[in-house]
């Protein structure tokens, strides 16, 4: 991979957030010309345009040109510009190959790489993956779609480190060459339809994470999840199965107390359950996926069980906000399509209430009612979908309107009964109303501490 060398050709790369500003950088520091390609009017982040601009990469703003993007030697398009657009789509018409960030990062990098994707439970288990590996006295770097870029890594990749990275679908389709060492895949359920289409579509970008590795590497999958199974099994890779919900005559799964790995006819513990802080058995399969990638790496199961008692999870991922006038408040903003929604619904009792709605990105929000039903629970629709949670959930459920996150907690507390939760749960991205869904959830947060602290909406 170290040959790959772009010294003196034009790299254009699509997009000005965190991921395509590193990857700028990276071909910069590499001896491309380089010039970053923004469709806003102006880029989101004015220290990191800056400090791009001393590299002497070069901005256009306001739109993508046709004539920019054909006489590139490379594209590299950030994870939220589609390769489908047409300036895109007619620059490799052209023969101008296209790349994502990962693959640009993976060519030079010399660590070894763990990829975790999914289409929930990706941050949670990347984030402890990575303190596992840490604690078993690894060299670890974690990022990707969580903390740093991959291509913001490579200057301090060697052969000793390992990469832990989240990887999304949209960072995975345009990979080319990118070989993890570990690959992970935690489930698959509808998500991103409006982008890819169709869930096959979908599963055949997420497969991309098992297309380049050999016998030599490793794949961590799902046996819980049939989808999981059947992308995994043109796989060269050695499988390494996990599962929550049955026992495996081979893998990682819950037995007699503990995450066990069983292999070879015999069994040895790894985590007794008695150290997970994480609420719902969804994040307890995570834990069991970062065991199984501990497991690869040699990770005793003492220092496994110091990294999970230490890890109580992360924000926007079922994140106790508050307690008010006996109601709990929990931010789980990053349930951004169905599947992840039903789950973090599925960890509470009676007496709920879930925050609802946002830009819609496909799945099936009926399939919400019975967990809903079941809870006697309450509705909060918020965003463009408001409509559409109605129509799928207002003859099963109580469902209320909003027109703002302050709104949205202020009719939930009126919904809510003592004893009961608050849950953010939107099944649907942020981009309507938020800049993503980190932004949602605080402001989530900001309207329940209002609530706490007198100044009620």
């Amino acid at each position: 991979m170290t040959q790959f060398s772009v010294t003196g050709s034009h790299v254009v790369v699509a997009g000005a957030a965190r991921s395509a500003r590193a990857a700028a950088a990276l071909a910069a520091r590499r001896g491309a010309r380089v010039t970053v390609s923004e469709a806003r009017p102006a880029a989101a982040d004015g220290a990191g345009v800056a400090a791009l601009r001393r590299l002497g990469v070069a901005l256009e703003l306001g739109g993508h040109r046709h004539a920019t993007f054909e006489a590139a030697d490379l594209i590299v398009l950030s994870p939220g510009v589609s390769p489908r657009i047409p300036v895109v789509a007619r620059a490799r018409a052209a023969g101008v190959p296209v790349i994502s960030e990962i693959e640009l990062a993976a060519r030079w990098l010399r660590g070894r790489v763990v990829a975790v994707t999914g289409t929930k439970g990706k941050s949670t288990t990347t984030a402890l993956s990575g303190r596992m590996l840490g604690t078993g006295g690894h060299r670890t770097v974690v990022g990707g779609n969580i903390g740093r870029a991959l291509s913001s890594q490579v200057d301090d990749s060697t052969p000793d480190v390992i990469h832990v990275v989240e990887v999304s679908s949209f960072q995975l389709e345009l990979t080319a060459t990118f070989r993890p060492w570990i690959a992970v895949c935690l489930n698959l359920s509808p998500d991103h339809l409006d982008r890819h289409g169709s869930l096959e579509e979908y599963a055949r970008a997420k497969a991309r994470i098992f297309a380049n590795q050999t016998s030599d590497d490793a794949m961590v999958i799902n046996a819980d999840d049939p989808r999981v199974l059947e992308m995994a099994r043109g796989g060269r890779a050695r499988p390494l199965r996990f599962a929550v919900s049955r026992k495996l005559s081979e893998g990682v799964h819950v037995s007699a107390g503990a995450i066990a790995h069983r292999s070879g006819g015999e069994e040895r513990r790894l985590v007794p359950l008695s150290a997970v802080r994480l609420p719902g058995r969804h994040l307890l399969s995570d834990v069991a996926a970062a065991a199984a990638v501990g497991t690869l790496a040699g990770v005793d199961p003492a220092a496994m069980t110091r990294a999970v008692q230490s890890f109580a999870g992360l924000e926007h991922t079922l994140e106790f906000v508050a307690e008010h006038r006996g109601v709990r408040y929990v931010n789980d903003s990053k349930a951004t399509n169905p599947a992840a929604a039903r789950a973090a619904i599925e960890c509470f009792d009676r007496g709920l209430v879930v925050i609802l709605g946002g830009r819609f990105k496909g799945g099936r929000l009926a399939d919400l009612g019975a967990p809903l039903a079941a809870r006697d629970a309450a509705v909060v629709a918020i965003g463009e979908a408001r409509a559409r949670v109605r129509e799928a959930l207002g003859g099963v459920v109580t469902v209320a309107e909003a027109d703002s996150m302050s709104d949205a907690v202020a009719a939930a507390r009126r919904l809510a009964r003592t004893g009961g939760t608050v849950l953010l749960a939107p099944a649907c991205a942020s981009l309507d109303m938020f800049s993503d869904y980190a932004e949602r959830g605080r402001a989530f947060k900001e309207a329940v501490g209002r609530l706490s602290g007198g100044d009620e909406p």
